[in-house]
């Protein structure tokens, strides 16, 4: 706790028109990168009721309509122990004209015999409620489980289970012991509740009020579902990708949260005042005239860091390569001397330094399914344990699931990540705005004569008097060279006042003008 007390951690969110996306910073360096679309309607944690549209007995599974243009698939397994229970309880609730949600009086049905078959549990065009585990990926739809639960801060609720689990990361038995005394005191019946982590040290009243916040939404879920509703239909929005990346990750050691949206950074002080009272403050409406991932060097490291070659230290760079079934990282040592004497030691050195990187890119692009890392060959036994205990101590605060297995004789390392959501892909080729990738431009030497031209056509159009001018920062400082500098020249010459600003993500040639109120006004 002491070491990441001192990192210092900071969150940028960019919100524009079609995306928000959220950038984790420690000491300024990029970790964790995420984007939301704004029209996504399916997101990991949400409920809905669903109709059964096929079964698949190889499988043992089912594909289930929710509305998602391709079906969702659920494997038998996913169904859950108390999968009969819910049953029983969504067909009672359903189809009775009394409308009660006395749900603490539910009866337990049977447990899910898990040698079953998925045909003797499930028919075509049944209804069946179910949640969203995996978002789509690719050409696939939404993964589900009928183990429905609940996610919040401090806690997970589970209905029909009558269990408390606390976080094994809880060390203290006096904590443990206190924490789970605290919940069964509170738990209504039928309800089960894990314990995660950071709701060590919590007061009953925090605690208390969260599992009411938690089971008000589970009743909401039952009240739509006593309403007559047809599937599909969702019941429960899971929280924005930004709520829940802040109730997820936010702790005390944060310093700083940076939101370029007035009603976004409201929405999360609210947020921080429900899960760390007193903590608003490091929440800033972020007003500058610069990108706000300009500003605070994200946009530098996206283009650096999401390539397909990821240049390190001393010539060491890495290569990154996606297919359909899993993500293979290629080490190499690049320019390094090599020497028959030293050569077990430089490759020690290069793996050790690529494996921190690997990590970060890991985390970063968030990686997920089958990862196959191609090391330099080592034929010392003690250095290949090394270095397969420094990626399992790196990863050991990867919030994904995982698991890492040792390097074989071929200097190949295999880890397998939970993948939940599609990977993180950044484009990081520029075409050109000139040539639109034909090859083609014109004479870069008249760049400033076709800048001048469109200034002097929206001065005479519109008859304006302040323009801001954004482009590459090259261009920037060509602009403003020399006295008088060009930028001088037109500000007399046509009496309007170019206010100019560099764009790290512009491509080279790149240039936009807008008013006063931002509005972009070539196009």
């Amino acid at each position: 706790m002491s070491e990441n007390a001192m990192i210092n951690n900071e969150l940028v969110i960019d919100v524009a028109s079609s995306e928000i996306s959220i950038a984790l910073l420690e000491d300024k360096r990029l970790v964790e990168f995420s984007k939301e679309v704004s029209n996504s309607r399916f997101l990991v944690g949400d409920i809905y009721y669903g109709r059964v549209k096929k079964i698949l007995p190889a499988l043992n599974a089912a594909f289930i309509n929710v509305g998602h243009e391709k079906d969702a698939f659920i494997h038998y397994l996913d169904l859950g122990a108390n999968f009969n229970t819910l049953m029983n309880f969504v067909k009672n609730i359903t189809g009775s004209k009394q409308k009660t949600l006395s749900f603490g009086k539910v009866k337990r049905s049977s447990i899910l015999d898990k040698e079953g078959k998925i045909q003797d549990v499930l028919v075509q065009g049944q209804n069946i409620v179910v949640q969203i585990v995996k978002e789509p990926i690719s050409t696939k739809g939404p993964r589900l489980t009928s183990e429905i639960s609940l996610a919040g801060r401090n806690m997970v609720l589970i209905p029909f289970n009558n269990k408390i689990s606390i976080s094994q990361k809880i060390s203290e038995p006096e904590e443990k012991k206190r924490l789970r005394n605290l919940i069964e005191s509170i738990i209504p019946p039928n309800y089960g509740v894990i314990l995660r982590t950071a709701a060590e040290g919590k007061r009953a009243a925090v605690l208390d009020g969260e599992l009411k916040m938690l089971i008000q939404r589970w009743e909401s879920c039952c009240e739509k579902l006593a309403s007559n509703i047809s599937a599909p239909k969702l019941l429960v929005n899971e929280v924005n990708r930004t709520t829940a990346i802040i109730r997820d990750i936010l702790t005390v050691s944060f310093n700083n949260i940076y939101v370029n949206d007035f009603n976004v950074c409201n929405e999360i002080r609210e947020l921080i005042s429900t899960i760390l009272p007193g903590r608003e403050r490091i929440v800033k409406y972020y007003e500058g005239n610069v990108p706000i991932f300009d500003q605070f060097g994200i946009t530098k490291q996206i283009k650096g860091t999401f390539g397909r070659v990821v240049p390190l230290k001393k010539g060491i760079y890495l290569v990154v390569e996606r297919t359909e079934a899993l993500h293979v990282i290629d080490v190499n040592s690049g320019t390094r001397h090599k020497s028959e004497s030293d050569q077990e030691t430089s490759a020690l050195e290069v793996n050790l330094t690529a494996a921190e990187e690997i990590v970060h890119q890991i985390r970063l692009r968030d990686l997920g399914g089958i990862i196959i890392i191609d090391f330099i060959d080592m034929y010392n036994q003690e250095n290949r344990q090394l270095l397969y205990e420094k990626m399992c101590a790196l990863l050991e605060n990867d919030r994904a699931k995982h698991s890492v297995l040792p390097l074989t004789k071929f200097g190949l390392m295999q880890i397998t990540r939970q993948r939940t959501r599609p990977e993180m892909r950044i484009k990081t080729d520029e075409i050109c705005p000139a040539c639109s990738g034909s090859g083609h431009v014109a004479p870069s030497i008249l760049l400033d004569d076709q800048i001048e031209n469109q200034l002097a056509y929206y001065k005479n159009e519109t008859g304006m008097k302040r323009v801001i001018l954004k482009t590459h920062p090259y261009i920037a400082a060509y602009l403003q060279k020399g006295f008088p500098s060009l930028l001088t020249k037109w500000t007399i010459r046509y009496k309007c006042l170019i206010k100019l600003e560099a764009v790290n993500s512009f491509s080279f040639l790149e240039y936009q003008f807008f008013n006063t109120h931002g509005e972009r006004i070539d196009h």
